[in-house]
């Protein structure tokens, strides 16, 4: 492997499809289709890029030593050599000034999002991953700050239960993560991530159960309220209940099965959730745009 072809694997491009829920609350409020909505909405996405590249990047110059016991992290460009800690970090820095000075440019709001996104995923680099409980907490809370980030760059407000349904939605994402982790990494478990020590099977399989449920129960919530606000969509809001239930559940049954340690690698490559996914997608975006 090459330094630049390291130095592109460490920023973890892959991973930036999660920056796509930037997108979220302007499509949920039916602007993403005017022109400056959408051009705040993608530096936002943009700006999270390299903001969540950035902490990539310090994560693994501090986690050298525990990823080189990884079976796969020990292949990382920083673990394995290929790029040494003091460049990652100097990256790093570029990285994270950038995309604070971009997000503040985007809308002032947003640039504060985005700060909060970096004070909190430093603070679970140096301290709340090892903290149990705390660490999906910390994970998840970044998931809802790229929707919030959206919302506050295309200066939309957020309803209580987007913003709920996100938030369950989240951990229940970040609980199958740490439930997968445990049934890969087995034994080299604690040493890798300390905070799996105290998760036992029957506690990430409450956490799961809590957190899809909640997750299931408010977007029908969200779907009947979406229903009474605009009648003319009322038949599609209700019916988009269908596909998302089917995604949900079947993203449970391969979290049972220990295949969570990467959402976002098992969300893209498993049919039937992209399927739903899309059945989703069209269906909501009917109803917002169309109906």
């Amino acid at each position: 492997m090459s330094r630049a072809t390291g130095i592109l694997r460490s920023l973890r491009p892959r991973q930036w499809a999660k920056n796509v829920l930037v997108f979220a609350a302007p499509v949920a409020a039916s602007v993403i289709d005017e022109r400056d909505a959408l051009l705040h909405t993608a530096a936002a996405f943009v700006c999270f890029c390299a903001a969540a590249s950035a902490t990539y990047l310090l994560n693994d110059a501090r986690d050298v030593g525990a990823d080189r016991r990884h079976p796969t992290k020990r292949n990382r460009p920083i673990a394995a050599g290929v790029v040494s800690v003091g460049l990652a970090q100097a990256l790093a820095v570029v990285l994270l000034v950038a995309s604070v000075v971009g997000a503040f440019a985007t809308a002032v709001d947003f640039g504060w999002v985005l700060v909060g996104y970096l004070a909190l995923t430093t603070a679970y680099t140096y301290r709340l991953k090892a903290v149990p409980v705390l660490d999906i907490v910390a994970v998840a809370a970044g998931f809802v700050l790229r929707a919030i980030g959206g919302a506050a760059a295309a200066q939309v407000p957020i309803s209580e239960w987007f913003f709920i349904v996100t938030s369950f939605g989240a951990l229940f994402m970040v609980a199958g993560k740490r439930e997968g982790e445990a049934t890969d990494l087995a034994g080299d478990a604690v040493a890798v991530r300390p905070a799996l020590d105290a998760y036992t099977p029957t506690f990430l399989a409450y956490l799961r159960a809590v957190f899809s449920g909640g997750t299931l129960v408010a977007y029908c919530l969200w779907a009947f309220s979406s229903a009474e606000a605009k009648p003319d969509g009322a038949f599609l809001f209700q019916l988009s209940i269908v596909p998302f239930a089917v995604a949900i559940l079947r993203y449970a049954l391969l979290l049972d099965q220990g295949k969570g340690a990467e959402p976002e690698k098992l969300i893209m490559s498993d049919r039937i959730v992209i399927g739903a996914g899309v059945g989703w997608a069209i269906i909501y975006a009917s109803a917002v745009y169309t109906a």
